[in-house]
């Protein structure tokens, strides 16, 4: 499935929006469900995070890769 550029590039900082939203909404209600909004917005935090330092990571190491070097 592809996704546009913009779209693909903004989803980590939704995850991260989502996981510091979800425990701001848990300090807020009164009762209820709060052990899983916390742990929605852990969950969020850490998915957000690890896609943006995998992106970091495959990015890095494209920059390094020489492709010409295969035609040789």
């Amino acid at each position: 499935m592809w996704i546009p550029r913009p779209l693909y590039e903004v989803i980590p900082y939704v995850y991260i929006a989502a996981g510091v939203a979800l425990p701001v909404a848990a300090f807020f209600t009164e009762g209820g469900p709060r052990s899983l909004l916390l742990a929605g917005g852990a969950l969020g935090l850490i998915a957000g995070l690890v896609l943006l330092m995998r992106r970091r990571d495959y990015r890095a190491s494209q920059t390094e890769y020489d492709s010409h070097s295969l035609d040789n």
